[in-house]
């Protein structure tokens, strides 16, 4: 169980600053142009870990591959990536944190009083993160609100993930396999959207350690320690640690983009996450 805390908590340090990385690259790449590069490259890092084969036993197994692939790698990080390009990535950060939540809805586990009072306590902290904003608007809320979708989704691959762990395979190939999927489900828009009249500085030092921290760490080994974590302990419990995220997300905005941190985004912050531990308490 002590591993599976410690790969929970490195995975949650460095997904903290993913948002940061991610909204420092939307200057230059579209939201699924990052994606696909971020885990095209963490796919090719895994395939030389590992290069060994994935055989599944057919649809019965695969099928969670490709839901994890679905949800998990393409449409919560599209999602999260999109949310940016109109809100801040400190409101990302935290609103992204409310998946526990949105995972113990999805479980059928028996919920307690506590569990709602925490979601009140939690959407309250999140409407005061969306008004405190500095540049409030429509486009501001329309990114509040696609993060917090990212963070509904994301219930759906901790459970993908947890049945996932119990077929026995290797986590490296695994996730490998649901990257695949994952990128798979990315081409479409990745032919559609794209910025071919705009110039920009694609190969800048900064651009390139971005998309290698992105394709590397937060994806090649983020995942692997992410689903040993799911093993060890259980979908909710390192649902859990991705409170740790906006802390981390939140400070990192503020001493590297700049972000402005406001006393009622503060409190906003400290409601949200007090309301997540609050709904996590079976006792």
């Amino acid at each position: 169980m002590t591993e599976g805390y410690i790969a929970a908590f490195i995975t949650v340090a460095i997904w903290g600053l993913t948002f940061v990385f991610t909204k420092s690259l939307l200057v230059s790449f579209t939201p699924v142009e990052i994606l696909f590069i971020r885990f095209l490259l963490g796919t090719i890092a895994l395939a030389l870990v590992m290069p060994k084969r994935l055989k599944t036993k057919g649809w019965q197994e695969e099928k969670y591959l490709i839901s994890a692939g679905l949800t998990g790698i393409f449409l919560y990080y599209f999602l999260e990536n999109v949310s940016m390009l109109w809100t801040t990535a400190s409101n990302a950060g935290v609103i992204v944190s409310t998946a526990p939540f949105f995972t113990a809805l999805l479980s059928k586990e028996r919920k307690s009083w506590r569990f709602f009072a925490g979601f009140a306590v939690a959407i309250t902290g999140i409407a005061m993160i969306s008004l405190s904003s500095i540049d409030f608007s429509a486009e501001s809320l329309k990114g509040d609100l696609l993060a917090l979708s990212a963070a509904f989704v994301w219930a759906f691959y901790a459970i993908a993930s947890k049945k996932i762990a119990s077929f026995g395979y290797s986590p490296l190939l695994t996730v490998r396999r649901s990257f695949i999927y994952g990128m798979a489900f990315m081409l479409v828009p990745l032919i559609l959207w794209n910025n071919t009249g705009m110039e920009r500085d694609m190969l800048s030092p900064w651009n390139i350690t971005g998309l290698l921290f992105l394709g590397l760490a937060a994806s090649a080994l983020c995942f692997v320690l992410w689903n040993i974590a799911v093993e060890r302990l259980g979908p909710i419990r390192t649902s859990i640690f991705i409170y740790l995220v906006p802390v981390i997300t939140v400070i990192a905005s503020a001493v590297i983009l700049g972000e402005k941190i406001t006393a009622f985004s503060i409190i906003g912050t400290i409601l949200t996450l007090s309301g997540l531990f609050l709904s996590g308490f079976k006792k």
